[in-house]
């Protein structure tokens, strides 16, 4: 609606909201391609499509990319209800901003690190900074509705 638009930490929120969902449809994509690289399918079609039924199997970069996406929707399907909600507590929408981008910021280096295997601890540095701003928006949640428990 035209006054969702005017709302600037909503369409903050929606921004990068939007480039996260893309970077977890990128890791699907990539989980994909390796699954054909190294030839390990999770079902047997697929596999007699590509060599045969042997490919039905495991290997250890598709399992990392599992992980990776798996990851991304324990911490990003949150992120999408604690922001459209903070959104609506009506927050400074340069604060606002910062929130979401530490939070897609993080989340994109953990990514990065996970499908790369970086050197710990960036990985779970990345993760450990997104998390912040989900525990602040989550407080904010909990004190603006606190009055009506």
């Amino acid at each position: 609606s035209p006054k969702m638009m005017e709302n600037k930490v909503f369409l903050s929120y929606t921004f990068y909201s939007t480039i996260l969902i893309l970077k977890m449809y990128v890791v699907a994509i990539i989980t994909g391609q390796v699954r054909l690289r190294k030839k390990a399918f999770a079902n047997p079609e697929d596999a007699l499509r590509n060599g045969g039924v042997q490919f039905c199997r495991e290997d250890p970069s598709v399992e990392r990319c599992l992980r990776a996406h798996r990851n991304d929707m324990e911490n990003i399907f949150p992120f999408l209800f604690l922001g459209a909600i903070y959104s609506l507590l009506g927050p400074s929408p340069a604060v606002a901003r910062i929130h979401f981008l530490i939070f897609c910021v993080g989340r994109i280096i953990h990514t990065i690190a996970y499908l790369l295997g970086l050197r710990a601890p960036t990985r779970s540095v990345a993760y450990s900074v997104a998390q912040l701003p989900c525990f602040s928006m989550a407080l904010q949640i909990l004190l603006a509705a606190t009055p009506y428990w």
